[in-house]
């Protein structure tokens, strides 16, 4: 872990967040009670940015009414990468294909390969499945609870393929073996395992860390939420970690020094641990009328 400059109230900082689960309700996918934080954090000029399974089709309009609409973002779990103009090398990103103002990077593999890959072990090993690919608009509404139009952009995959698994448990560990031959990764998530190439989430965060040293020729401090499997590397990218409780006794352990384990699920946790590691070492970060854990 990198040392910290004496005084972090000097520093600048990076928030890197989960979404589902963790800044947005596991269920009902709100998020207001993150609002003044939010809106406290952009007014001091601290980047939130979203680490997600959730695509590019899906981030670009979320971080949008969220106003986190100059920040980065990270997408499928670490495969694709959003650069907002401030975030950019000129020389760099001149053949990046861009989106609604945003600089895509692809960090992974291409989504073509890994459904290839996927039929392939699926027959060799006997193993049973359905990715998101093969499942209906109906389906990916029922299993994720979105609505249609919601559904659709949840398919448009780039770098990563989520999958119901069908077989049973001891079948995972050749399974992923098999994928592990081909550079592919599995990770679990809240509703789906995923099948990544490449980065993983702390793989694309310190790619985006590195990115603003570059840029702004300063160590940031960085703090990282979440709250499922699919999120470890992630804390274990950052100086300080927030473990998220879901709706159960949470497994997840992460190699990090600066842990905090939230009480509340949820948004609610969310806020609970930026409080806990920002409002306590600098009340001047603080929302009005919020109050430090």
């Amino acid at each position: 872990m990198k040392p910290l400059l004496l005084d972090p109230a000097l520093q600048p900082r990076l928030v890197f967040t989960d979404l589902d689960g963790s800044l947005l309700d596991h269920d009902s996918y709100q998020w207001q009670q993150a609002k003044p934080w939010l809106k406290r954090l952009k007014t001091l000029g601290v980047p939130v940015i979203p680490v997600s399974c959730r695509t590019r089709a899906e981030l670009l309009p979320l971080r949008e009414r969220m106003g986190l609409g100059d920040t980065p973002f990270i997408a499928e779990n670490g495969s694709v990468v959003g650069l907002p103009p401030a975030w950019r090398h000129a020389h760099l990103e001149r053949d990046a294909c861009e989106s609604e103002g945003v600089a895509m990077r692809n960090l992974g593999l291409d989504i073509a390969f890994i459904r290839k890959r996927l039929s392939v072990w699926r027959e060799r090993l006997g193993v049973a499945f359905k990715t998101m690919g093969e499942m209906t608009l109906e389906e990916v509404m029922a299993l994720t609870g979105l609505e249609a139009d919601e559904a659709r952009l949840a398919r448009m995959r780039q770098g990563s393929e989520p999958l119901v698994w069908q077989s049973d448990a001891s079948s995972l560990a050749s399974f992923r073996e098999a994928l592990r031959g081909d550079g592919l990764n599995l990770v679990q998530g809240r509703r789906f395992w995923h099948v990544t190439g490449g980065l993983d989430k702390g793989g694309a965060v310190t790619w985006l860390v590195d990115r603003f040293k570059s840029l702004r020729g300063c160590e940031p401090l960085t703090l990282g939420l979440g709250d499922g499997p699919n999120d470890q590397s992630l804390l274990e990218a950052v100086d300080q970690a927030v473990v998220i409780r879901g709706g159960g006794v949470s497994t997840l352990a992460p190699r990090q020094s600066t842990l905090y384990r939230s009480q509340a699920a949820g948004t609610q946790g969310w806020v609970e641990g930026i409080a806990y590691w920002w409002g306590g070492q600098d009340p001047r970060m603080m929302p009005k009328g919020a109050v430090s854990s």
